[in-house]
């Protein structure tokens, strides 16, 4: 089977065949984003490393789309959006609210975390899951929060 990075070179490719400007472009970004991370970790380009690039990216877009957003530029944002659908296709599926919320209840109960203050704890439980890879713990700690007195 194919490794994620493979078929990124591959869709790269392909993009620059169909002459998709816009495609080609996110790819070869999150390409040399990807290269880049090796380097500087001095790493072997792995599936770990490239879900790991490219969730960055896609957090880094959406927080610059809601930046356009806010200054009223709708072309930036079409932008955005186009280019985090282009690079969510390799990403995993994530997981439905109520498996998380499930979860995060179950690691809360694992932990006897009874306060704000045990968050810690419930996030470094939920990391060791399974399912982590699929976490966005961002809204993860909000729902914690949400869920401690």
């Amino acid at each position: 089977m194919a490794s994620i990075y493979d078929t990124l070179r591959a869709d790269i490719v392909a993009a620059m065949k169909a002459r998709d400007a816009a495609t080609t472009m996110a790819l070869r970004t999150a390409d040399a984003a990807i290269k880049r991370a090796a380097m500087d970790g001095n790493k072997e380009i792995d599936d770990a490393l490239v879900l790991a690039t490219v969730r960055k990216a896609v957090k880094n877009l959406a927080d610059a789309r809601a930046e356009f957003e806010k200054g009223g530029r709708a072309d930036l944002v079409a932008a955005n959006d186009a280019e985090i659908r282009i690079l969510e296709k390799y990403l995993p599926r994530g997981l439905e609210p109520a498996q998380i919320e499930a979860l995060v209840a179950e690691a809360i109960r694992a932990t006897g975390a009874a306060v704000k203050k045990d968050m810690g704890k419930v996030i470094a439980a939920l990391k060791q899951r399974p399912e982590a890879a699929q976490l966005d713990f961002g809204a993860v700690s909000k729902l914690v929060q949400a869920r401690l007195p």
